[in-house]
């Protein structure tokens, strides 16, 4: 592992994962060095040289695994059926590596990589960024501090009026390449259950494909039971024209619910940079309700700031001081087999 600092960067893929969710938190944290982004398109390299000048942008993945001699970590903001093999590439060649997620369309995936992590004294995190959403935040909270009693249910909803089908891996690879909203956004939202509650196993899950011309489901829910008790029903949809609270959180004493979505995506999208003062802040009119319907007010809950800018600190903790990865790949394999047995147990109840 270096010990130097800046660490050196690569990024494979500068589409909105690499632009927004990537770079800016590797640029504004002085520990990283960005110095090669791999893309193909003109439009995103002519961003990607806007954005970080002193990068070399080069055309294709292999060009920048070609100079693994010079750096030390990729990451791979590339679409889901290529990390493998790429993430193995990487290892091999002596980087640390970053997969965005999905982490892998399959469990057998999964182990290959954590084994070739391990095998050759690399670190190898998944970028599950959400665990530092202002919203999820403000729940682990309440849940940590006994302000619900024991919690029985938990529901997420991830949800979005989309456009029609589009040119992007999201909707045009399969699910068994990690295409469709539940490799998608509902990496996310099985990930954050089984933060908060433990291991569970799926009881049902929908998954629908809705827009003419889908290769993979666009509208989806799954349920989960877990070993705790806790019982989270999770939905996700690009076709929602009215989306309903972002979490409902129901307990033995009293209950949570927020509406809306977390503030980082929008701003970053917009160029706020992770350094700016009101990065991660939630304004008061968006913050979530705790109480009992019926029974008094209920009351505002001031939400926790985002905190994106932590998964990449613990990315140079791990790199430079040989702390565990912000996000254990291990976690990250335990979200795919879920969602794989999610598409198993639609596909057999659609027969």
């Amino acid at each position: 592992m270096p010990s130097n600092r800046p660490i050196r960067t690569g990024i494979i893929g500068f589409g909105l994962s690499g632009r927004v969710f990537h770079g800016p938190f590797l640029a504004t944290n002085p520990d990283f060095r960005v110095d090669v982004i791999a893309t193909g398109n003109p439009e995103r390299a002519a961003d990607a040289a806007r954005l970080h000048p002193d990068a070399v942008v080069v055309g294709s993945p292999d060009e920048l695994l070609a100079r693994l001699d010079d750096l030390d970590l990729v990451v791979l903001a590339s679409p889901p059926h290529t990390h493998l093999e790429q993430g193995l590439a990487a290892l091999d060649g002596g980087a640390a590596v970053v997969i965005d997620k999905p982490f892998v369309p399959t469990v057998v995936e999964a182990r290959k990589l954590i084994a070739k992590s391990e095998e050759v004294g690399q670190p190898l995190a998944v970028f599950h960024n959400r665990r530092w959403d202002a919203d999820f935040l403000t729940v682990r909270r309440l849940i940590d501090e006994g302000a619900l009693g024991r919690v029985h249910r938990f529901e997420s909803t991830f949800e979005r009026w989309g456009k029609p089908v589009a040119d992007k891996w999201q909707d045009n690879i399969p699910s068994g390449r990690g295409g469709g909203i539940t490799y998608d956004l509902g990496s996310h939202l099985v990930d954050q259950a089984l933060q908060l509650f433990g291991p569970a196993e799926v009881e049902h899950a929908e998954l629908t494909i809705v827009r003419e011309g889908g290769t993979s489901e666009d509208d989806a829910t799954i349920s989960l039971l877990h070993t705790s008790g806790v019982r989270s029903h999770l939905t996700m949809s690009r076709v929602a024209a009215q989306s309903g609270p972002r979490f409902r959180v129901l307990g033995t004493e009293s209950g949570f619910r927020s509406y809306g979505l977390d503030t980082q995506e929008p701003v970053l999208k917009e160029g706020m940079l992770p350094d700016a003062p009101a990065y991660g802040t939630t304004p008061e009119a968006d913050w979530g309700l705790l109480g009992i319907d019926g029974a008094g007010s209920l009351t505002p809950v001031p939400m926790e700031r985002g905190d994106y800018p932590a998964f990449y600190a613990g990315v140079a903790a791990s790199i430079l001081d040989g702390a565990p990865a912000p996000v254990d790949p291990r976690e990250a394999l335990e979200v795919v087999r879920i969602l794989e047995r999610a598409h198993a147990l639609a596909h057999a109840s659609s027969r």
